[in-house]
């Protein structure tokens, strides 16, 4: 469609969290920084933005980046019961046969980490939408799994991925212990106004785009839309392509945005 009228080798702007299209501003670079830190130090790390500021494809970048000493394990629909989510773990662990009393199954579940950290394994425990976790002891079995440990480290690291709901949830005093075993947390920001033109125009440079394609006050337009939120940021200049194909214009121009934004209007996006 407007790939081949724009030369563009794919769509820039998928709603699909692939690592090529991270965008390494200082706000996502610091957030992979302390992810990969928190792996290796095998430790628990609190990771909470707004929806849609690239979480999902943080924890994508993540896994790209961990070689073959580290074993991953992502979950992406964390609405389990305590005994739910220690199956599920123990059958990612390749446990053949879970057990149904949960005594045991802490049991396999603990082997089978002192297996892995003798063949130089560092299993990760990735949760994604984590806010979603509906019972507090499944929380309590997510912060039982940092005693499985030597004296020097743990057998395991923990990444909790989540809306800004998810921070407010774990500041109630029944969650303290589980903060206490939190080494590391960082708050996912928005973008600003210049990183949102970056952002646009790095996307559009993995595709073969050339920067500036999108006008300075065209993309003031998107931010003034999306305010710094990247799904946002991505569905508007999306629009944008699919309307400037229409009209063949050679550039996004801020006419071409104001179109878009009457669209969006009309759907009772845009207000």
């Amino acid at each position: 469609m407007y790939e081949d009228f724009y030369g563009f080798t794919e769509k820039p702007f998928s709603k699909t969290p692939d690592p090529r299209f991270l965008y390494h501003g200082s706000k996502h670079r610091e957030a992979l920084a302390r992810l990969l830190y928190a792996v290796e130090e095998r430790d628990l790390i609190l990771l909470t933005g707004e929806i849609g500021c690239g979480k999902t494809t943080l924890s994508r970048a993540l896994m790209d980046e961990l070689d073959d000493s580290y074993r991953v394990m992502l979950f992406i629909n964390p609405r389990l019961t305590p005994m739910e989510f220690l199956r599920t773990l123990a059958i990612r662990l390749d446990i053949a046969e879970p057990s149904q009393f949960k005594t045991d199954l802490l049991e396999q579940i603990g082997g089978e980490l002192f297996s892995l950290y003798q063949r130089g394994i560092c299993p990760v425990l990735i949760i994604d939408e984590a806010q979603l976790i509906p019972h507090r002891e499944t929380f309590d079995e997510i912060r039982l799994l940092t005693n499985f440990q030597l004296d020097d480290q743990n057998l395991m690291s923990v990444v909790l991925m989540g809306q800004p709901e998810l921070r407010k949830r774990l500041m109630h005093r029944a969650y303290e212990p589980l903060r206490q075993r939190i080494g590391m947390q960082y708050d996912l920001k928005p973008l600003t106004l210049a990183e949102t033109s970056e952002y646009i125009d790095f996307r559009l440079s993995v595709v073969g785009g050339a920067a500036g394609f999108f006008t300075l006050p065209a993309v003031e337009v998107i931010y003034t839309y999306a305010q710094g939120v990247p799904r946002k940021i991505n569905h508007a200049a999306s629009l944008a392509l699919l309307e400037g194909f229409g009209c063949e214009a050679t550039m996004i121009d801020v006419e071409i945005m104001e179109a878009v934004m009457r669209e969006l209007d009309l759907s009772g996006v845009w207000n």
